[in-house]
């Protein structure tokens, strides 16, 4: 069995499979709910609650499902939200290591205007080299039309869920908030891609305040299948350029980042804290099997992570450390912004995040007999203080939203970016417009393309 523990948030039911139409031979089946029983009964952070005579005839998805310990707002608060399944094990490990067929866009889809059925979709950022970036998209681009069909409530969904050719028409909207329909189209065919989360950073020289700004998409260590830690090394070689530009202040954009692997939030931290190597980043709370069984094997070491001496670290130079999170910034993240919490002062703007404090693990049949792949929750995170209390979020000490008329990484004119560089420094840089209150794009936003990457914002460890 091959075991990765990976920290994240599924919002979307889209990679749960059910084989119930397909011609599926019944013992396969058995075998493999057999397998699923057994890794959840020793795995499972809930595995007391689950039952004792489970139903070996289901297809798996539907017998994964009835195992959960599910949550209940009333009878379940504590109940899990986030543990999945997924038919193609080799398609799960792509996509918690960055990897899976797409445009390379990210939008969001919103209903526009107010109180209507219209949607657009909202260009939030696009990966370099890839179809859309080919294509002409940038970050802040609305489309309302697809296949020469304009975007509603009802059809979005059918439109916008293909793996082939799409034909994007582009509309425009005004700094008054007017829609106009444009007649420029875009075609755009997905591939595979492999995503780089280091995306964008840059230095500001404001006054006194030498200020770093970086912007993250996902913890993920390295491209898939690879072993050479690329994506944190770029991430040091930052750090290594902030340190040597003595910033004072830090603001890291983790808005649209819905989490990813532990490893790498304990290297991102490591570059953070006001902290040594002998400090604990963050503890790890398991089912009473786990904890006995790995308790004997390992020893208390198991069950936290400390710090990395990194020579990149700027704690001791930073004055102001500033998050930008949102509604999708979930897990991993949130793992980053509470392990530093006892440690330094933390602000964070921008809107309340998802609320993951539980972690999960990818479990595989190394024997390859089983094809399906799981990602059941297993344990609870909690920082040095053994604080946990983020089940349902951070709220952010300075709200902003970012509204539909994007404007481009390291734009003072951003809202949260230009929030964030007032609490450092206390000037306005540039005037802020009245955006839209969080609630009210909450309330008009339908879904985003953030919520389906790395199972829809999941926190992973790697053993």
């Amino acid at each position: 069995m091959k075991i990765k523990l990976f920290l994240a948030i599924l919002l979307t039911s889209a990679a749960v499979i059910s084989c119930k139409e397909k011609n599926v031979d019944p013992a396969t089946e058995t075998e493999t709910n057999q397998w699923i029983y057994e890794n959840m009964k020793y795995w499972y952070y809930w595995n007391d609650d689950m039952t004792t005579k489970p139903d070996y005839t289901k297809d798996p998805a539907s017998f994964f499902e009835s195992l959960l310990y599910k949550y209940d707002a009333t009878l379940r608060p504590d109940g899990d939200r986030f543990s999945w399944i997924q038919e193609s094990a080799e398609e799960l490990e792509a996509s918690l290591g960055g990897q899976s067929k797409a445009s390379g866009m990210e939008y969001k889809l919103t209903y526009f205007p107010t109180g209507t059925q219209n949607v657009i979709g909202v260009v939030l950022y696009v990966l370099p080299d890839s179809p859309a970036a080919k294509a002409g998209f940038k970050r802040g681009d609305i489309f309302n039309s697809i296949n020469d069909q304009k975007l509603t409530g009802s059809n979005y969904s059918k439109l916008l869920n293909s793996q082939e050719k799409l034909t994007y028409t582009l509309a425009t909207l005004s700094a008054d908030g007017v829609l106009t329909d444009g007649t420029t189209k875009r075609e755009v065919t997905p591939v595979v891609l492999q995503e780089d989360p280091v995306f964008f950073d840059t230095l500001y020289n404001i006054g006194a305040n030498r200020i770093g700004y970086v912007v993250y998409h996902q913890f993920i260590p390295e491209p898939y299948q690879a072993d050479n830690k690329q994506y944190d090394k770029k991430l040091d070689a930052i750090f290594t350029k902030f340190k040597d530009a003595n910033v004072n202040a830090l603001i890291v954009d983790l808005r649209y980042n819905p989490g990813g692997y532990v490893s790498s939030a304990t290297n991102f931290a490591s570059l953070i804290a006001k902290a040594t190597a002998s400090d604990i980043f963050y503890y790890k709370e398991y089912n009473t099997e786990v904890t006995e069984t790995n308790m004997k094997k390992f020893g208390e070491t198991y069950f936290y992570d400390k710090f990395a001496s990194k020579s990149q670290n700027i704690g001791n130079q930073l004055n102001d450390v500033v998050f930008l999170v949102s509604s999708r910034s979930a897990s991993a993240s949130e793992l980053l912004i509470n392990g530093l919490k006892p440690y330094m002062n933390v602000t964070l703007v921008g809107g309340k995040t998802v609320g993951k404090n539980v972690g999960s693990v990818t479990l595989t049949d190394s024997k390859k007999k089983v094809k399906w792949g799981l990602q059941p929750i297993v344990s609870k995170s909690l920082n040095k203080d053994k604080k946990s209390d983020y089940s349902i979020g951070f709220t952010p000490d300075i709200a902003a939203s970012e509204g539909n008329l994007l404007y481009p990484y390291g734009n003072p004119k951003d809202p949260l970016l230009g929030e964030a560089l007032f609490k450092i420094t206390g000037n306005r840089i540039v005037r802020q417009k009245n955006a839209r209150t969080v609630q009210e794009e909450e309330d008009q936003e339908i879904i985003s393309t953030i919520s389906r990457k790395a199972g829809g914002s999941n926190m992973f460890y790697d053993k």
